[in-house]
């Protein structure tokens, strides 16, 4: 993609001509979608999460790893906690477990076959 990029500068600013009538329109563009509060976060830990980072909105199967994007997202102040239960169908008590299993455990405790490990 740079490299496509990096031809096309060339060819349209080329004193030559030989990249007149190049247009953007062949080009994959990049847009930023607004959103209602910060894009990245950083963790406690020191690393940076973006909503990038956070599960599709269509996710079904809940392992682990996405559940405890959830928790870090909301505790993080990435998104708010009205907003990732209306976006992944999520109750409030659901949330609230999957918090009190992190806090507790820690991201292991939401493995559906530790439940019992963990309760």
């Amino acid at each position: 993609m740079l490299r496509t990029l990096k031809v096309w500068l060339h060819r349209s600013l080329s004193p030559t001509g030989h990249g007149a009538g190049i247009t953007i329109e062949g080009m994959k563009l990049m847009y930023l979608r607004k959103v209602d509060g910060p894009r990245t976060v950083t963790l406690p830990n020191g690393s940076s999460m973006s909503r990038a980072d956070m599960p599709p909105a269509d996710t079904h199967r809940w392992v682990a790893s996405r559940k405890a994007a959830v928790v870090r997202g909301v505790l993080a102040g990435l998104m708010p906690l009205k907003e990732a239960l209306d976006i992944y169908g999520l109750s409030e008590d659901e949330f609230a477990s999957w918090r009190a299993a992190v806090e507790t455990h820690g991201e292991a405790a939401l493995k559906a076959t530790a439940v019992q490990k963990y309760r």
